[in-house]
């Protein structure tokens, strides 16, 4: 078949759309959140060890945002569930969707810089070592390309929209 003969849609209705997108997001979302919520849990017990008392001002500061952080990605990730749950049989799927999917974004950056404090305040304490910054910046970096770079990349090179 030549890319001329390619489909280059779908035949479905803007309800069948809206419904295969959020079966999709909701996938989607069930990856994020299990990882935002092992990090989250983990987060949640450190305060309560004998070694966060002989951690840094800084280091208690950086573990507070951290934690911040931590549950506002779980709320945006949680937050389409709850949308779905109180939007669910008014018609109105499409809008939810979107929204929904802006909250799942949202969720995804929240995710990323929570996890970027969280790899600062592991790295700080197990290593005191200056190049901490270096490395936490090359992480987030491979973070960003494999979450924003690759996906944006290959939307601009295969499609038209």
């Amino acid at each position: 078949m030549v890319d001329t003969e390619r489909r280059t849609g779908r035949d479905e209705t803007q309800d069948e759309r809206a419904d295969r997108m959020w079966g999709e997001l909701i996938q989607e979302i069930r990856v994020a959140q299990t990882g935002v919520q092992i990090l989250f849990g983990f987060l949640l017990t450190v305060v309560f060890t004998p070694k966060y008392d002989n951690l840094a001002h800084t280091d208690q500061v950086i573990y507070i945002v951290t934690v911040v952080l931590g549950s506002c990605a779980t709320g945006a990730l949680i937050g389409p569930v709850s949308l779905h749950r109180l939007v669910s049989g008014r018609r109105i799927k499409p809008q939810a969707v979107r929204i929904a999917s802006r909250l799942t974004f949202v969720g995804l950056v929240l995710l990323l810089t929570t996890m970027t404090a969280a790899l600062l305040l592991i790295l700080r304490v197990a290593t005191h070592d200056g190049w901490v910054p270096w490395l936490v910046t090359g992480v987030v970096a491979w973070y960003l390309l494999c979450w924003f770079g690759v996906p944006l990349w290959t939307r601009r090179r295969h499609t038209t929209q």
